[in-house]
């Protein structure tokens, strides 16, 4: 499976924070509009993503629940009929939350910044260093870091968990 190293951080300040991704990156981007529903799964969390043109994938990754740079193992495959798979997921396996997001991705090197506004939930940045099969989770810890530090994100910013548990732990807190 391929791998990676993530972070994702709390954003207080996205105009700021995009003015120093911009920077770092060249300022080229492209924004997406993605709609994420995970199904309930025994082991990692399988997510159904579609996009605003109606294209799809199917992703299931295995990602402990970490603050700070962590490794992610993944498989994704296109989906170009999303809706139908929806409903045979949903009703195979039932559906464990939806998260509607706004993503601006930026490139650098070998590193996918994901600078998201998550419905119900605010702006986060996402930084996904994608590993050359001849690299150690330990060398995509340091290039985060070195990107974290350079982008002035405090480890006090960073989240342990998916979008759809943070959306969970809000729906609990409100009941």
């Amino acid at each position: 499976m391929p791998r990676n190293v993530e972070i994702k951080a709390k954003v207080q300040d996205p105009d700021s924070l995009r003015r120093r991704v911009e920077a770092l990156s060249g300022g080229h981007r492209a924004v997406l509009v993605q709609e994420d529903i995970f199904f309930e799964c025994a082991r990692g969390r399988l997510k159904l993503r579609v996009f605003d043109d109606g294209a799809g994938e199917l992703i299931f990754y295995v990602r402990s629940d970490d603050a700070g740079p962590s490794e992610s193992s993944f498989s994704k495959a296109p989906i170009t009929d999303p809706g139908a798979l929806r409903v045979v997921l949903s009703e195979a396996l039932g559906t464990a939350g939806v998260i509607r997001k706004r993503r601006e991705l930026h490139l650098l090197g070998q590193t996918r910044i994901h600078l998201d506004e998550v419905e119900g939930l605010g702006h986060f940045l996402e930084l996904e260093v994608v590993l050359r099969d001849d690299q150690s989770a330990a060398d995509g810890e340091a290039i985060a870091q070195n990107l974290m530090a350079g982008l002035a994100v405090s480890s006090d910013d960073l989240v342990d968990v998916a979008y759809v548990d943070l959306l969970d732990r809000m729906s609990d807190n409100d009941g």
